[in-house]
């Protein structure tokens, strides 16, 4: 596994951190509460291979981390009774990523919680500046091949 000697979730990997609290481990993904949870039940799920950023991904580590999401989703809301949950995966400084190592935050949430919207109440975007986007990705998309 390639690992950042500066980067605190690639000591956490390697189980160099003795205060984490490790919920699950396999060869691709560690999966720990965060040092400060956002709520009772947060998790973060990390690649154990160091990579900053999500398009950075191998497709096989990708694949593996969004099926872990699925299934420890299942087993937060059915464990804590979660009423809801926010899957929230964030890459670079602009969009508050505040590690760069990629990780997913599966928050749980209830009602009135302390953490609130996470979307603002309203945007005022023009129709042409929204068709210029979907033209431009629509057409970059058409480029996949899975």
């Amino acid at each position: 596994m390639i690992a950042d000697p500066d980067c605190p979730f690639c000591a956490i990997v390697q189980r160099d951190d003795p205060d984490v609290r490790e919920v699950y481990r396999d060869d691709q993904v560690v999966a720990f509460f965060p040092t400060e949870p956002a709520v009772l039940g947060h998790i973060l799920i990390v690649p154990r291979t160091h990579v900053p950023f999500i398009w950075e991904l191998r497709d096989e580590d990708a694949e593996h981390i969004g099926l872990l999401i699925s299934r420890m989703s299942r087993v937060i809301v059915e464990t804590i009774g979660a009423e809801g949950l926010n899957v929230i995966q964030s890459n670079g400084e602009v969009a508050t990523q505040s590690v760069n190592h990629v990780h997913a935050h599966l928050v749980p949430r209830w009602t009135n919680d302390a953490i609130g919207r996470i979307w603002p109440p309203e945007t005022h975007y023009s129709e042409h500046a929204k068709d210029e986007a979907w033209d431009a990705l629509r057409g970059a998309c058409r480029e996949l091949r899975l």
